[in-house]
């Protein structure tokens, strides 16, 4: 695992004093969980295609049915409100946020119809207007069976490490960073767990994962914790095919990175296919990976039977 690189190190004087978060009071990740809550209760009054338009950033990702698409492409907003429209709930039982307080994040079991049916993952960005609307929202059929309901308060993951501000006497101040420094850092990190996970993706993922974070292996519970991650990725094929990140973002402080991707492996003697979704965070020692999953599509069919 790389540790800040020569050039991150050299700007980061001027990544904190741009940023509103480390040197005033930490931001709370409660205003992400409320936006959560608030998008989970316009489900029910709205209908999923009206509530995950209105709480979405214009073009926000889905990944969906083997696809990257955008919330519009999946759930058209002129769409009328299916009469038998599911009941779809959920609610947080993971969250956090970035020290600058623009980039969070939320996580929890999902109810379709009274039935626990897998977890979804949000991505929220505060907006200028002060608000909060995501940016990602996926899903995992890692088993929500034992999670925690709405009548309990999400587990907080904790703020991320603050940048070394390097200081030079008599020098001026290093130039701002480039304003995707800690994603061009993620995707060299992912770039590096692809090569070893095409032999060893146990290892990779082992050697990256936060001793905090949640690994979500379905058909498993949510891994939390080293023995339980050891577990989880036992579960998965002991090889992957990972594709370069596709897209993602971080925030503004960059202590926090998202990223997608596309993955590939074989199951059963089956060539199968979907994609990863990761949040990384900056720790001390650099990033980590705070969360994990892995999306797969849809099987491929069997041809039809000859006449």
């Amino acid at each position: 695992m790389r540790s800040l690189t020569l050039a991150a190190a050299l700007f980061t004087a001027a990544a904190c004093a741009s940023s509103p978060g480390p040197e005033g009071s930490e931001p709370s990740a409660a205003p992400v969980v409320e936006a959560e809550r608030a998008f989970a209760r316009d489900g029910l009054a709205l209908g999923i295609a009206a509530s995950f338009n209105k709480w979405a950033v214009p073009g926000a990702v889905m990944i969906a049915g083997g696809r990257v698409s955008t919330v519009a492409e999946v759930y058209p907003p002129d769409r009328p409100r299916p009469p038998d429209e599911p009941k779809l709930e959920w609610c947080p039982n993971f969250a956090g946020i970035a020290r600058s307080g623009d980039l969070g994040f939320t996580t929890g079991g999902v109810a379709v119809n009274g039935q626990r049916a897998g977890h979804y993952f949000t991505i929220w960005k505060k907006q200028s207007d002060g608000s909060w609307r995501w940016v990602y929202d996926g899903g995992n059929g890692a088993t929500a069976k034992d999670v925690p309901g709405p009548e309990t308060e999400p587990v907080t993951l904790p703020l991320g490490a603050r940048l070394l501000q390097v200081r030079y006497a008599g020098q001026p101040a290093p130039p701002p960073p480039p304003a995707d420094w800690a994603l061009s850092e993620v995707k060299a990190e992912e770039a590096a767990l692809a090569r070893e996970a095409a032999t060893d993706q146990k290892a990779a993922h082992l050697a990256r994962m936060a001793d905090d974070g949640r690994l979500y292996v379905a058909l498993l519970p949510p891994a939390i914790g080293r023995a339980a991650f050891d577990e989880a990725l036992t579960a998965w094929p002991a090889t992957f095919s990972f594709g370069p990140t596709e897209g993602g973002g971080q925030s503004e402080y960059g202590d926090l990175v998202w990223t997608y991707g596309s993955a590939a492996w074989t199951r059963d003697g089956q060539a199968r296919r979907g994609h990863y979704v990761r949040l990384w965070q900056r720790r001390e020692e650099g990033f980590r990976i705070v969360l994990a999953q892995l999306i797969p599509a849809p099987p491929p069919q069997a041809p039809p039977a000859p006449n």
